[in-house]
């Protein structure tokens, strides 16, 4: 056996653990990313919030993105529902806040396939392709075994390895989780109109049906609904599926065409009860799932990434490890709160959009009207929405206003 050692060692390549192996290589630690790129074209894509955006520019990365993304510079809400009490649409700018942008929509392949390009050879950062089999921590490190037998041992360990993550279950860390009668279709579309940098969404007794723009005359769409009607959906030949989903967009972008593979997933979310253990943290779907509503999922991820490295910089700054108790408790007070308010958030739109109840629906659509008459209450959730204002990490902050 060959045996290895890091400062840092993340377990996962995808975007965020991609991410996650650029951040701390960028600050100078020792670094090793462990896991197989898998960058398949599915037909989905991820909103990057502002803050997000930020961080990319921060790991040098932002500037090959640019010309495969989309801006959002206007999120619309149409009450689709049918209910008694379904408020007018409501229309929220990000230059009310002022943003140019919410976010930027793009592939999820094409950001993987960036972030993969720029670790490539990046001084500092070893890219171990193969799956990690076995993991143990001890007092000084953690040791990672990986499929050929080469041990790597770190003093700090990022898990980084998804929503079936088994470093979390080596490492003891209890989770919950719950479902949702629904599932998403996902696929991207090729349409007639412009879409003007609008994304809109459509809340139906279903779920959300949202169109986010792609550069072009492109969207991609997440249609939430019943597992049944999306299995149904998903085997429509590409003429009779862009028919369903025009009709079901009131032909707001025109006549419609498939541009993608198509995708389900199935409804779900899960949490964790710490997002750290000896020698070990987590981060991205490792420590929380969400449905894809609300593009909180992935940007959470980001913010995961940019919070540990503030932690574990700190934790140098003073003497300590990487791997301390100490950087590990900074990281637990930076994101218990903010990932248990966006899981409530998620949760609860999607719940009264289910319930059919009178009561929900009247204050689903007092809430909705109340946002869209009064400016400063507006302001104030658009603020919240792209990025919280209390504890940002400090790669997500805006360094023109220093």
């Amino acid at each position: 056996m060959t045996e290895k050692h890091y400062d840092i060692a993340i377990v996962g390549a995808g975007a965020v653990g991609l991410s996650a192996a650029l951040a701390f290589a960028r600050d100078g630690f020792r670094t090793a990313l462990i896991g197989s790129l898998d960058a398949r074209r599915d037909g989905r894509t991820v909103a990057l919030l502002n803050g997000s955006v930020r961080f990319l520019e921060a790991l040098g990365v932002w500037p090959s993105l640019v010309p495969a993304s989309a801006p959002l510079e206007t999120m619309r809400i149409i009450d689709d529902t049918g209910s008694l009490f379904r408020p007018p649409p409501a229309s929220f700018g990000a230059r009310e806040i002022g943003l140019d942008a919410f976010g930027w929509n793009i592939e999820n392949v094409t950001l993987v396939e960036k972030l993969a390009e720029a670790v490539s050879g990046y001084q500092g950062l070893t890219v171990f392709s193969q799956h990690a089999n076995g993991f143990e921590a001890g007092e000084t490190a953690a040791s990672i075994t990986l499929a050929d037998g080469t041990i790597i041992s770190a003093g700090l360990v990022i898990a980084a390895d998804g929503r079936n993550s088994r470093l979390r279950q080596s490492a003891g860390i209890g989770v919950r989780t719950w479902s949702y009668p629904q599932s998403a279709l996902t696929v991207i579309l090729a349409h007639d109109r412009d879409h003007r940098e609008t994304s809109t969404e459509f809340h139906t007794r279903h779920g959300p049906f949202t169109l986010v723009p792609l550069p072009g005359r492109r969207s991609s769409l997440v249609w939430v609904t019943s597992p049944e009607e999306a299995q149904d959906l998903v085997s429509l030949d590409d003429e009779a599926l862009a028919r369903a989903i025009e009709k079901q967009a009131h032909s707001h972008l025109g006549g419609m065409r498939i541009d993608s593979p198509r995708g389900v997933v199935p409804m779900s979310g899960l949490s964790v009860n710490r997002y750290w253990s000896r020698r070990l943290a987590l981060v991205g779907e490792a420590a929380h799932v969400f449905p894809p509503i609300g593009a909180q999922g992935l940007n959470l991820g980001f913010r995961d990434v940019a919070s540990l490295r503030d932690a574990v910089v700190d934790a140098h700054d003073d003497g300590r490890e990487p791997g301390s108790d100490a950087a590990f408790q900074q990281y637990q007070s930076g994101r218990d709160l903010d990932v248990r308010m966006r899981t409530a958030a998620v949760d609860g739109l999607n719940r009264t959009l289910l319930t059919g109840l009178l009561p929900a629906d009247f204050l689903r659509g007092a809430g909705l009207l109340a946002l869209s008459n009064i400016a400063p209450l507006r302001r104030a959730i658009m603020r919240e929405g792209v990025l919280p204002r209390v504890g940002v990490p400090r790669l997500m902050q805006d360094r023109s206003a220093a």
